[in-house]
Order: structure tokens, then C-alpha cells, then sequence
């Protein structure tokens, strides 16, 4: 008798799990063959010859290792500078009226909303030597030549940062939502100051979102392309850059399929980072 019902009770799980295995069925099949697919594709390209030759080059000459570290120096700055702007905005979303949260939103959601080819010719026509920026500080006579604001590091993170900020606000903004303001009061009430309180009570509780975001913000910049391209100008080599030279100018498909392997790696390996901290995280909650 026990054996039946627990062939039953089998049987009724399957069938409890097999509707949501359904749906995502399509979703499961549209990955494997959009990205699965194309990413063993690259790994065979890569080891085509029977050797792992094109490896070797690209972890062990300079070049590459230095535009990999590059790579990885321009994804944390954005990452910090992203952390850094979003914060103060999220918490201001939080603690805002309907109205003003209703305005910053629409002023957040704006420019996430518009190309990001369009984003980034816009801080062309800004930071260009007759662009807004250089012709006002020309017209008031702060400066007497036009400053090179344009196709350096700067303007790279600038248009990244602009970019990419969305994906910091909105996880902070998510978890921010949820802590309980009484926390914060009766940290005062207990004396503590407000610097002292949001160190102690408030950030710690935001971890969770700050984790997210970074994340978000940090893996996405791994794999830019137009922007470092438009706003580099050249000058500015991220490892997405370089692999679109190997496969349209030098058709060396199967060391940019090293290269592509190198960055995928990299990015799991700080995605399995990212997962690592926020799991901690959670078990000191």
C-alpha cells in the first residue's frame, strides 16, 4: 500500500513539474541553437588545426595579455564609477514622491530606451573639439584652445557608464525597496549618527543589490564594442575590439575564436566570482 501511494505521489510531482518544463522548453531550444551552438562552433575553430597553438599566443604575448587586462582595468572603473552615480540616485528613487520618483524613472528609462549607437555618436557631438562642452568653456573664456576630450579612456567610460548605469540602478533600487526604515530610526534612536547608521545598518543591507548591479555592470563591459570603436577611436583596445579586427581585417578566424574563448572564460570565471560573493552574502544574513 505505501509503495502505491508513493508511486502516486510520483507521479503527481512529474506532472506538477512538467508544465513549467514545458514552458520553458522553447526558451531552453532558442538558447542552444542562438548561443550553444555558435560558442562550440568557436571552440572547434579555435582548436581546428589539433593544437592548442592559438591558446597559447593569446595568454602568453604581451599584446594580448595587456588588452586583456586593459580590458578588464576599463570594466571595473566603469563598474566603481556606475556604483558610485547610481547609488544616491537609487536611494533617491526610493525616498522620493510619487512625482519626482515618477520623473526620475522617465529620466532614467529615456536614454535606456534610445540606441546605444545613437547614445554614443550624441557624446561625439558633445565631447568633440566643437562640441557643447568645448565651445562653451571657449565662449566664456575659461579656455583658450578646444581640449581633447574625444577617443581616450575617458570618453570610453564616459559613454559606458552612461550606458550601463540602468543595470546598477535597478537592482539597487529593487533591494532598496524592501529595507525597512524603521532600521534606520531606531539606529538613531540608539544614538548612532547618520554616517554611522548608513555604514553599520543601511549599506550592508543593500549588499545584496550593490552584488547585482556590479555584476550586471562589470559583465556587460567585458564584451563592449561600439562604444571603446566610436568613442576610442582607435586608441582605446578592449578584447571585443580586437577580435572584430582578427575576423573583418586579418580573417585569422580561428585565433579571434581563441580570443572569443579567452573572454567567455573570463567572464564565467568573474560571473562564478559574483555568485560566490552574493552567496556569502546571504548566509552571513
Amino acid at each position: 500500500m505505501n509503495a502505491v501511494l508513493s508511486c502516486f505521489r510520483r507521479t503527481g510531482a512529474l506532472r506538477e513539474h512538467a508544465g513549467p518544463v514545458a514552458l520553458s522548453l522553447p526558451t531552453v531550444i532558442f538558447l542552444l541553437i542562438l548561443f550553444a551552438v555558435p560558442v562550440v562552433q568557436l571552440m572547434l575553430l579555435s582548436v581546428q588545426s589539433g593544437s592548442f597553438e592559438h591558446y597559447e599566443k593569446a595568454f602568453t604575448d604581451e599584446l594580448y595579455v595587456t588588452v586583456l587586462l586593459n580590458t578588464f582595468e576599463i570594466a571595473l572603473f566603469v563598474t566603481v564609477i556606475s556604483f558610485l552615480l547610481a547609488y544616491p540616485l537609487a536611494y533617491f528613487l526610493t525616498v522620493a514622491t510619487p512625482m519626482w520618483r515618477a520623473v526620475g524613472m522617465f529620466c532614467l528609462l529615456m536614454p535606456f530606451w534610445t540606441s546605444i549607437l545613437v547614445r554614443t555618436y550624441a557624446w561625439m557631438v558633445i565631447l568633440g573639439r566643437r562640441g557643447i562642452i568645448n565651445e562653451t568653456l571657449l565662449s566664456l573664456g575659461i579656455i583658450d584652445a578646444p581640449m581633447s576630450l574625444l577617443y581616450n579612456t575617458p570618453a570610453v567610460l564616459v559613454g559606458m557608464v552612461h550606458v550601463l548605469m540602468p543595470y546598477m540602478v535597478f537592482p539597487l533600487y529593487a533591494v532598496m525597496r524592501r529595507v525597512d526604515p524603521n532600521l534606520m530610526q531606531a539606529a538613531f534612536g540608539l544614538g548612532a549618527p547618520s554616517w554611522r547608521a548608513f555604514v553599520r545598518v543601511y549599506f550592508p543591507m543593500t549588499m545584496p543589490g550593490v552584488l547585482a548591479g556590479a555584476s550586471l555592470v562589470f559583465i556587460l563591459s567585458m564584451g563592449f564594442f561600439i562604444t571603446p570603436v566610436l568613442l576610442g577611436g582607435g586608441r582605446v583596445t578592449m578584447i571585443a575590439v580586437l577580435i572584430e579586427q582578427f575576423v573583418t581585417e586579418f580573417l585569422a578566424w580561428e585565433f579571434a575564436g581563441a580570443l572569443s574563448m579567452a573572454l567567455l572564460t573570463f567572464t564565467l570565471l568573474v560571473y562564478g566570482a559574483f555568485k560566490w560573493l552574493m552567496k556569502s552574502e546571504r548566509n552571513l544574513a
